[in-house]
């Protein structure tokens, strides 16, 4: 089990993740916009612009122990709802950072977490970069997928 901070520590972790997040915001074009969610000053919300999907929002949690992380990446799928399912169970096989998931609603989620000792810049650089890039790549094809009245669109 990982060491769990106290709220002091996490404090200093926070303020990290905040210069952490504004340098990313400053160097990576397609990062527009990094929030606290209702001023809660252990979360981040980072917006980034996509091409495949428009934007892709990474939700950020930080706890005692982990760092929390999660996009959303599409709804519950309206048709072949077995297939998408299955397609991103295998996806998961390959992985390493995040993994797909199925949360309210049946939506489609990239989710991961990370032990705080071990964040830096790096690792939250590492975690913005994959959830993008897992987004951008089958973002496209889990649609055709799951709504195929939108394929020719």
């Amino acid at each position: 089990m990982t060491d769990a901070f106290d709220d002091q520590t996490l404090a200093v972790r926070a303020r990290q993740i905040d210069e952490w997040l504004g340098s990313a915001r400053t160097a990576h074009r397609r990062i527009e916009a990094v929030e606290h969610p209702e001023g809660d000053p252990l979360r981040w919300v980072v917006r980034m612009r996509g091409e495949e999907k428009e934007f892709t929002t990474v939700w950020m949690w930080l706890g005692q122990r982990t760092l929390r992380y999660e996009t959303y990446v599409m709804p519950a799928p309206e048709a072949e709802a077995a297939a998408v399912h299955e397609a991103v169970l295998r996806r998961n096989d390959a992985l390493v950072g995040a993994h797909f998931s199925i949360g309210a609603e049946d939506a489609i989620y990239l989710r991961g977490a990370l032990p705080v000792g071990s964040l830096s810049a790096a690792e939250l650089d590492r975690i913005l970069g994959t959830l993008y890039a897992l987004v951008e790549r089958h973002f496209r094809a889990l649609v055709r997928l799951g709504f195929p009245r939108l394929a020719d669109r």
